[in-house]
């Protein structure tokens, strides 16, 4: 695993998850990000345009920690590898796409909630999940109750993250980041309101500051 990229994205905390509906809205949406101090973005494959959005993100903002998210299977992987993705994100485990981005050296985060599935991943020598759906699936509490038998198991929680809790996650030292979308809704991109992510970018990044 790319030690320097896991590096970076933990001194952000928070990774923006973004589903992005036309991939020319990629270019203001990462100006946004980078503004408002936040030069990291997960672009879910939730829709067509994702790769073609990845591919505008690495090409436009070099600087830009670009990965791409909700990769259930391979040929999702290799189209946002091919796109320029720098790290994988998927919503539960594939053995096949764990292999290819092994395989491709980059860095993978599965998506993990129960023991069963840190110990799968484990096997692949990860050290780091996505808990994923996180809310729903006890939160933070359940996280610290993995966390005793699976001490050198970190976590990048998503799902059911926001403003009003994400302090509480970022406290706790097994936590590397955070994933979430409310500072890039859907409905803020698809309006244009660059503007408003901006301002919420920036209130996500004093909120991980403190």
């Amino acid at each position: 695993m790319n030690n320097n990229l896991l590096q970076q994205i933990e001194k952000y905390k928070i990774v923006p998850v973004v589903k992005v509906e036309r991939a020319g809205d990629a270019g203001r949406l990462c100006e946004a990000l980078c503004t408002g101090g936040l030069p990291v973005a997960e672009i879910t494959f939730r829709t067509p345009a994702a790769r073609e959005a990845i591919s505008a993100a690495v090409k436009e903002f070099p600087q830009m920690l670009v990965g791409a998210g909700t990769i259930v299977n391979v040929e999702q992987a290799k189209m946002a590898v091919d796109a320029g993705a720098q790290f994988l994100v998927s919503p539960g485990i594939s053995d096949k796409v764990i292999e290819y981005a092994l395989n491709q050296n980059i860095m993978i985060f599965p998506g993990v909630c129960t023991p069963t599935e840190v110990m799968r991943i484990m096997e692949y020598g990860l050290s780091v999940g996505k808990f994923f759906p996180a809310q729903q699936y006890g939160g933070l509490s359940t996280i610290k109750a993995l966390s005793a038998p699976f001490s050198e198991m970190r976590f990048m929680p998503t799902g059911g993250i926001g403003a009003a809790n994400v302090k509480e996650y970022l406290a706790f030292p097994k936590i590397v980041a955070c994933g979430g979308s409310w500072m890039v809704r859907p409905e803020l991109i698809a309006g244009g309101r660059y503007d408003e992510i901006r301002r919420l970018t920036e209130e996500a990044v004093s909120l991980a500051g403190e």
